[in-house]
C-alpha cells in the first residue's frame, strides 16, 4: 500500500516552550516581592510560535521538534492540535518541557527565565519526512542535530530554508550557509559583528538573503549587491514578546505563497507589529483576517 503525504506549505523545527507570562509594573529588585496586574500560560518557543502563525494565516503548518510527557507538553501539544498545526514530527519524552518565566513591564519591554532541566537536543536520526512534502522549512537552530541533517537535505532536493537567528549559538551558526534566507535579530547582528551594518554585509557573503530586524527601528536588508531597508509600523507596543517569531512565521508563509520579495518584509513587518498589541506571544499572533484588516 502507498503512503499517504500530507503537503505542508511550512515546517518548523526547532524549540517549544511552554512560556509564563506576568505583567508588572516594574521589576523587582533585591528582596522584593512585586504583584503582577496580568497572568497568561501559554505554549511558546520561536519555531513553535512561528508554526502557529503560519496556521492562523491560513497556511498549512508543522512543527518538529520536542514536548515533554507532562501537563506543558500535553498543553502545548494540544494548541498546536486547535491550530492545525501537523503535530507527526513531535518527539515526546520523559524529560521536562522546557518553560519560560516572563516579565512584562508596561513598556512593553520583557525579561526572561528559561528552564531546560535535563531536556538535550534530539539526535539527528529522531524524525522520519517521508510522510511530508513541504515548500518551506524554518530553523530557529535549538535542535541542532535534526536541523543541520534536515537542512542539507532541503538544500539537495531544492527546499527553501529559512533561519530564525536570534542568538550566536552552535544552532544558528550552523545553519548559516544552509539558508536560503538569514533573518537576524539585532541581538545576533551585535554578537556576530559588533554593529548591524557590518553584520549584515558579513552575513550577505553567506546568505544569499539576509535580513536584520531592530524592532522599533524596522529593518535593514541585502541580497548581493542590492540593500535596502524598512521602517517598522507604528504601534502602541503592549507586550514584545514573541514579535520575532510572528515576523518569521509571516516571513516563511509568505515565501511559501510566493510572494515578491518587498511584500514579503512588509508582511512580516505587520505580523511583528501586531503581536505587539497584545500581552504574550502566543495570544499575540495574528489571524488572517487580523492581517487583512491591518494591511488595508
Amino acid at each position: 500500500m502507498n503512503q499517504s503525504i500530507t503537503s505542508i506549505d511550512v515546517l518548523c523545527v526547532g524549540q517549544a516552550t511552554y512560556d509564563l507570562i506576568f505583567s508588572v509594573p516594574a521589576h523587582p529588585g533585591a528582596d522584593e516581592k512585586v504583584f503582577a496586574d496580568r497572568f497568561a500560560g501559554c505554549g511558546g518557543g520561536p519555531a513553535a510560535n512561528a508554526a502557529i502563525t503560519v496556521a492562523r494565516l491560513g497556511y498549512k503548518a508543522a512543527f518538529a521538534g520536542y514536548l515533554g510527557n507532562d501537563l506543558f507538553g500535553s498543553k502545548h501539544w494540544q494548541e498546536f492540535s486547535d491550530a492545525g498545526v501537523d503535530t507527526d514530527l513531535i518527539i515526546r519524552g520523559q524529560a521536562p518541557t522546557p518553560l519560560s518565566a516572563i516579565l512584562v513591564k508596561p513598556d512593553g519591554q520583557r525579561s526572561l527565565i528559561n528552564y531546560k532541566g535535563a531536556t538535550r537536543p534530539l539526535p539527528a536520526d529522531a524524525n522520519n519526512y517521508s510522510s511530508l512534502e513541504f515548500k518551506t522549512v524554518l530553523f530557529d537552530g535549538h535542535e541542532p542535530h535534526i536541523s543541520i541533517k534536515l537542512a542539507r537535505y532541503a538544500k539537495l532536493i531544492g527546499i527553501t530554508t529559512l533561519l530564525d537567528a536570534g542568538s550566536v549559538h552552535e544552532g544558528t551558526l550552523g545553519l548559516l550557509d544552509l539558508s536560503d534566507y538569514l533573518v537576524a535579530s539585532e541581538k545576533f547582528a551585535l554578537q556576530y559583528a559588533g554593529d548591524t551594518r557590518t553584520a549584515l554585509s558579513r552575513l550577505a557573503e553567506i546568505a544569499p538573503n539576509v535580513v536584520i530586524t531592530l524592532g522599533e527601528n524596522g529593518l535593514i536588508w541585502q541580497r548581493g549587491n542590492e540593500q535596502g531597508e524598512m521602517p517598522a509600523y507604528p504601534i502602541i507596543a503592549i507586550d514584545t514578546t514573541g514579535a520575532g517569531d510572528a515576523f518569521h512565521g509571516a516571513f516563511a508563509a509568505a515565501l511559501a505563497a510566493g510572494k515578491n520579495w518587498l511584500d514579503i518584509l512588509n508582511y512580516a513587518s505587520a505580523a511583528g507589529a501586531l503581536c505587539c498589541t497584545k500581552t504574550g506571544a502566543r495570544p499575540g499572533l495574528p489571524t488572517c483576517e487580523e492581517m487583512q484588516d491591518f494591511l488595508r
